[in-house]
């Protein structure tokens, strides 16, 4: 039961006894995740997360979930469940948090910790908190939530079971079933299958892995690998690139390192925050001696240094793409660098990634990544751990989440396969609402609800129209015309006066332009046009049919007519 609708209305108003699901973001796309629940005029989310823009987005900083539509319903929140500390599930918190600065916040231990770091960053202050942890079951409003433990790419992950008079939810978060964790904290299958024995009514299944066959691969599997890298590179520097929250990956090249007799230094903010927090908390071991600071690299021969660093998706900004650019203010490649990018790819950041590749080849870096050896392993279940879930819970509805549309409509299939009747998968994108009446999952209208762009400090403000003109002048660049006419005889007195750019580096190229521009605009005049708006779209008309005619392009074109 696919429904893309865009016919969909609004949703009557929630029948009494219901529970109400409104995913708010992460449906659709891998990130920002956000779910709403609604029952007996109260309110309990899941999650908060970001995406993180794509080129077809310039000059966005983050893309949050669009809180409109419980923007007036914020009192009615009873509480932020939080599964883990990844970015796309906690990095929109602080912006919810500007609405209402006292939503309670739930979450384990490592999660709560690291949102510490972004509430400071935002002057977010005396916000309530609750530590919770796996087998706990804690009451919100009319919601009671029972915590499951779930492996994850980072530690410290849970499933949430919601359970209300409506029915029981059983929400995965992100997770995997690795059977060798390096923290040996597998997922709680045990609770699973009791859940499922209880009746699950509603099962929320992370999709990013769902096209995926088989089982993933255990994170152990990377050691190996690893260890043959620093072996190989016995003479040369190492560098490793993942993704600022991957505590068991950095504990693996930690491992690794001390093995090899190796110091071991952070290279970016983030890292260097996120593991002083694992570590504190004791989720990350890091033997005595092994951790330098960065601007001590100085003081060891290259063989016996290993650099930590952000920025394996080829975030401009970030330590790995300056190293690349060599405009890194402390490191830079060496000929003979061993550099390991020990991260997924996320879709849409494919040219990003393979412009640092290329950018630390040319420097002389030896570059392994995932395409050419087993240096990462997804966070998230595949099709035959997808399947063995569904098993062993029994749910009576499935609603796929975490994924772009292909991934969770191979998640639907294989709940389908595994029983579940066809009536009772709903597949839906963000702002779908669905509707948990008599233990059977309905869909019941759409609200609005669109990209929400963080642009510098301003949030909201950017508008899709404004990337439009964005890529515009990205792409086609822009042709500004500026004409000045006489109040009194309404001819043209000075221009017009042309000028470009990113469009042409010689500006003799409009000599034939602006007679047509002067003939155009004289023929308006005399034809009785005298308003400065009509001249500005003759203006406009003219040079844009001059510009796609002679050069086959689409600048952004800025008429400017003042009278005089």
């Amino acid at each position: 039961m696919s429904h893309p609708h865009p016919d969909l209305q609004a949703p009557e108003p929630l029948a009494p006894g219901a529970l109400r699901v409104i995913p708010l973001g992460g449906l659709g796309e891998v990130g920002r995740n956000m779910t709403v629940f609604e029952y007996d005029g109260k309110l309990l989310i899941v999650d908060c997360g970001v995406l993180f823009p794509d080129e077809n987005q310039p000059g966005v900083d983050l893309i949050l979930p669009d809180f409109q539509p419980i923007r007036e319903r914020l009192d009615d929140i009873v509480a932020v469940v939080l599964t883990h500390g990844h970015e796309d599930h906690i990095g929109g918190l602080p912006y919810l948090l500007r609405e209402r600065g006292d939503i309670p916040v739930v979450g384990s231990q490592l999660t709560l910790a690291l949102l510490e770091g972004k509430l400071k960053e935002h002057r977010h202050r005396n916000v309530p908190q609750q530590t919770v942890v796996e087998g706990e079951t804690v009451r919100f409003g009319p919601f009671e939530c029972e915590f499951v433990a779930v492996n994850h790419s980072i530690p410290d992950a849970l499933a949430v079971a919601i359970r209300t008079p409506a029915g029981l939810v059983l929400h995965t978060g992100d997770f995997k079933m690795d059977q060798l964790p390096l923290d040996n904290r597998i997922t709680d299958l045990r609770a699973f299958a009791r859940l499922g024995e209880e009746g699950v009514d509603l099962f929320m299944v992370d999709s990013t892995n769902s096209e995926v066959p088989g089982f993933t691969t255990h994170e152990r599997d990377i050691a190996p690998v690893l260890d043959g890298v620093f072996s190989k590179a016995s003479k040369q520097r190492i560098i490793v690139a993942c993704f600022a929250s991957h505590v068991h990956r950095v504990q693996q090249v930690m491992d690794a390192a001390v093995k090899h007799r190796r110091k071991v230094a952070y290279v970016g903010r983030s890292m260097v925050r996120n593991m002083a927090v694992a570590r504190d908390l004791g989720f990350l071991t890091v033997p005595g001696d092994t951790l330098i600071d960065m601007r001590e690299l100085d003081n060891y021969p290259p063989e016996q240094v290993v650099l930590v660093s952000t920025g394996s998706q080829g975030e401009p900004m970030s330590a790995l793409s300056r190293i690349a650019a060599n405009d890194h203010h402390v490191v830079q490649i060496q000929p003979g660098d061993t550099v390991v990018l020990a991260s997924s790819l996320i879709p849409g950041n494919e040219n990003s990634v393979f412009r640092v590749i290329n950018g630390l080849t040319r420097h002389g870096a030896n570059v392994i990544h995932k395409g050419n050896a087993l240096v990462h392993v997804s966070g998230h279940a595949s099709a035959g751990e997808l399947l063995y879930c569904y098993n062993i819970v029994k749910p009576r509805n499935v609603m796929p989440v975490h994924g772009e549309i292909r991934h969770l409509h191979a998640n639907a299939e294989l709940a389908r396969q595994t029983g579940v009747p066809d009536e009772n998968v709903v597949v839906v994108e963000d702002g779908v609402v669905v509707d948990l009446v008599g233990r059977k999952a309905v869909v019941a209208g759409k609200v609005e609800c669109g990209y929400v762009f963080v642009d510098g400090s301003t949030v909201g403000d950017i508008t899709e129209t404004s990337l439009k003109d964005r890529r515009i002048l990205g792409d086609e660049g822009f042709i500004s015309v500026i004409a000045v006419m006489d109040s009194v005889t309404g001819k043209l007195m000075a221009g017009p006066e042309i000028q470009a750019r990113g469009f042409a580096e010689d500006d003799t190229v409009f000599d034939e332009l602006r007679p047509k521009i002067e003939a155009e605009i004289e023929k308006a005049i005399g034809s009785g046009v005298d308003d400065m708006y009509q001249l500005q779209q003759v203006i406009r008309r003219v040079v844009g049919k001059w510009v796609s005619d002679t050069h086959r392009r689409r600048p952004m074109i800025i008429p400017v007519v003042v009278q005089s």
